[in-house]
């Protein structure tokens, strides 16, 4: 299987390559590049010493976390109900993925030729992972507060463009059902299929007395919101 290798006959090239786009997107100058790397490294192209980035999108996710809560008790002055409504919608694999494409991650994506040509690369998924992932890698190569700076500049406008706090489409789906006496929305999966690497689902959500409708996600929960999203259109909820 052939892999985009950063490290291959113009490794070096490629190194400071990865380097001057790293200052560039991320505001930072690494002294381990090999973190840049990693975070960049889809599982179909961890190869020996090269690891995927799932263990800095584990650490980047929670670092986010902990930047936007903080954030978000310092200048707002809101109920916990509405903060953690807008902490939802802030670090929601979305919003990643939309700080992902602002950096054109897609472009420096480590990952096997059938993935890119199946467009593993462009999906929600891969992006928003790959976010958290540069944001493990800041944190650990620069410290908190290195971190920190990289998500106030790459969500600033994020937080301060919704004057009320976002609603996630299955959170309004359901309190707009109930507070029409209907019961909780029920979703189903209708279809799957893809590989495991790049997944499609097609998912049916029904609210009682109401015409259900489908949409589909490269994953159940992404399928589930576009499904909430499209009944609360329908039905002029929004």
């Amino acid at each position: 299987m052939a892999v985009r290798d950063p490290l291959g006959p113009a490794g070096t090239a490629a190194v400071s390559d990865l380097a001057v786009w790293a200052a560039a997107k991320l505001g930072h100058e690494f002294a381990d590049l090999s973190l840049v790397e990693g975070a960049l490294t889809h599982s179909s192209a961890a190869r020996g010493k090269r690891k995927s980035y799932e263990r800095l999108e584990f650490l980047g996710d929670r670092v986010l976390g902990c930047v936007m809560a903080d954030w978000l008790y310092r200048e707002l002055g809101e109920s916990e109900r509405d903060m953690a409504r807008r902490f939802a919608a802030l670090v929601d694999k979305h919003s990643c993925a939309e700080v992902a494409r602002a950096l054109d991650v897609h472009k420096e994506v480590r990952i096997e030729d059938s993935a890119r040509a199946s467009g593993v690369h462009r999906s929600e998924n891969l992006l928003g992972d790959v976010c958290e992932a540069l944001i493990g890698a800041l944190y650990i190569d620069g410290g908190l507060e290195v971190a920190s700076a990289f998500i106030h500049k790459s969500w600033a406008d994020r937080v301060s463009s919704h004057s009320k706090p976002p609603r996630d489409p299955k959170s309004h789906l359901q309190e707009w059902a109930q507070g029409r006496g209907k019961p909780i929305p029920v979703y189903t999966i209708t279809w799957r299929d893809g590989p495991d690497h790049a997944p499609s689902f097609r998912v049916e959500v029904a609210v009682r007395g109401v015409d259900p409708i489908e949409a589909e996600g490269a994953s159940k929960q992404e399928a589930q919101k576009a499904a909430a999203l499209a009944m609360l259109k329908r039905e002029g909820a929004l």
